[in-house]
């Protein structure tokens, strides 16, 4: 007997779709660690290379590179952007859609 799946559109947010707590931290982490392997491979840096340029170990910039960001903190993540000659910068503002909820995004230039 087959079941008939349900596919609906998702929003902006993969983790709020899926009703995860924390879901716009973890989109924000998602980004930025994306971003990281991006660098990673635009650079055709190996994982030791790569370690040794963010200052860790290659088990630790492997667990990212696979998607896994627990135990990752923004902070670090902003780190590991600086060592890859990253800057970031941060904009605190009133938000001008009262029919939104305050949030936070990351903007990342082509």
């Amino acid at each position: 007997m087959k079941t008939k799946a349900t596919v609906r559109q998702g929003g902006k947010n993969i983790f709020d779709d899926l009703r995860l707590p924390d879901a716009e931290e973890l989109n924000v982490k998602a980004q930025i660690a994306y971003r990281i392997c991006e660098l990673i491979q635009k650079r055709k840096l190996t994982q030791q290379e790569a370690a040794g340029i963010l200052g860790t170990d290659q088990p630790r910039v492997s667990v990212p590179l696979r998607g896994r960001l627990e135990g990752f903190s923004s902070d670090r993540l902003f780190r590991f952007l600086n060592a890859l000659d990253q800057e970031i910068e941060i904009v605190i503002r009133t938000t001008t859609k009262r029919s939104q909820p305050a949030g936070i995004r990351v903007l990342i230039p082509a």
